[in-house]
C-alpha cells in the first residue's frame, strides 16, 4: 500500500474555470473561515457561496458581510449546491444526513468536515457513494491550515480538484487514505495545542530570563513562526536545520541539551500517539 505523499499537492490550475456552487449544511466558525477564503482567494465568487443561518442569526450575519447566499432551509442549500459541505457537530451529523437523504443525489458531491465521524457512516447515513471526508485543523482561521482529505469510492478526479481548490485557500491540503486519520488527529488536529505550550512556556522561559512579557511572546511565536517556515520552504530536514544553528559549546547546544535531559522529543512523540490512540477509542 503506498503512503501518503509527503509534500502537499497544490491545486490543479484548471479548477479557476471551473465554476461550481459550495452549500454549507452548519454556518460555523470553520465553515466561515472555509468561505472566506474561498472567495478572497477568487477560487469561487462569493456569491457562489450559501448556507441557511435559519438557527443562528449572528452566523447569518457572518456570511452576509462575506457576500454570501443567505436560504431559509438547509433543504434549499442542498437544491442549490454542487458541493455540500457538512459542517456540523459531529454528534448531529447523523441526525442532518438522515433528514437531508431524500435530498441527496449522484449528481451532488458530498464533503464532511466532521471530526471522527467515518466514511462508512457517512455513507450510510447519507445513502451516498461520492463523499470526501476532510481533517482540517484550527489555524484554518488564520488561512494557515493543514487539511487531509479522503475520497469516496465514487468521488472523481474532478471532485478531488473541487475541494483540493476550496481547502488550499485556507492552507496545505494532503491525499491520504482513511485508516491514517487517527493519528492525523494526533499530529495536525491536536498538534496546535502541543504547539501553543511550546510557544507559552518560551515566552515564561523569556520572562524568566529578564524579558518583557510582551517581548517574550512576540519573539517566542515569531520564533516559532520563523522556523516552521523554513522547513516548509526550504525542504530540509529538522535535525539539519537544527544543526546549522547549534555551534560547539555554544548557548543553543546548551539549551538543546536541557531538552534531552526533560525527554522533550520523546514527550511530544507520545503526545502525537496518545492523542491517536484516544481518537481511535472515540471514534
Amino acid at each position: 500500500m503506498a503512503a501518503p505523499p509527503l509534500q502537499p499537492v497544490p491545486p490543479p490550475a484548471a479548477v479557476n474555470g471551473d465554476a461550481f456552487r459550495v452549500g454549507f449544511i452548519g454556518p460555523g466558525n470553520l465553515a466561515e473561515s472555509i468561505a472566506r477564503g474561498v472567495a478572497a482567494s477568487g477560487v469561487l465568487p462569493a456569491s457562489a457561496i450559501c448556507t441557511a443561518p435559519h438557527r443562528r442569526p449572528e452566523r447569518g450575519t457572518a456570511f452576509a458581510s462575506i457576500g454570501a447566499c443567505l436560504l431559509d432551509t438547509n433543504a434549499q442549500v442542498v437544491d442549490d449546491s454542487d458541493v455540500i459541505v457538512i459542517s456540523v457537530k459531529p454528534q448531529i451529523v447523523k441526525q442532518v444526513l438522515l433528514e437531508l437523504k431524500p435530498l441527496l443525489s449522484d449528481e451532488k458531491l458530498l464533503v464532511s468536515i466532521a471530526a471522527g465521524v467515518k466514511m462508512k457512516d457517512l455513507q450510510d447515513w447519507s445513502g451516498q457513494r461520492r463523499i470526501i471526508r476532510v481533517m482540517p485543523n484550527t489555524p484554518s482561521a488564520v488561512g494557515q491550515a493543514a487539511s487531509v482529505m479522503c475520497l469516496g469510492e465514487m468521488a472523481t478526479q474532478k471532485d478531488e480538484n473541487r475541494v483540493r481548490s476550496l481547502f488550499s485557500a485556507i492552507g496545505k491540503v494532503w491525499t491520504a487514505e482513511e485508516k491514517y486519520f487517527d493519528a492525523v488527529t494526533g499530529l495536525s488536529g491536536s498538534g496546535p495545542a502541543y504547539i501553543f505550550l511550546a510557544i507559552e512556556a518560551m515566552a515564561d522561559g523569556g520572562v524568566a530570563a529578564g524579558l518583557p512579557r510582551d517581548l517574550a511572546l512576540g519573539l517566542a511565536s515569531q520564533t516559532v513562526l520563523g522556523a516552521a517556515t523554513m522547513v516548509s520552504e526550504t525542504g530540509k530536514h529538522p535535525g539539519q536545520l537544527k544543526d546549522q544553528v547549534t555551534s560547539p559549546a555554544g548557548t543553543t547546544i546548551a539549551g538543546v541539551q536541557e531538552l534531552e535531559k526533560g525527554a522533550f522529543r520523546g514527550t511530544l512523540i507520545s503526545a502525537v500517539v496518545a492523542a491517536a490512540k484516544r481518537c481511535r477509542e472515540l471514534s
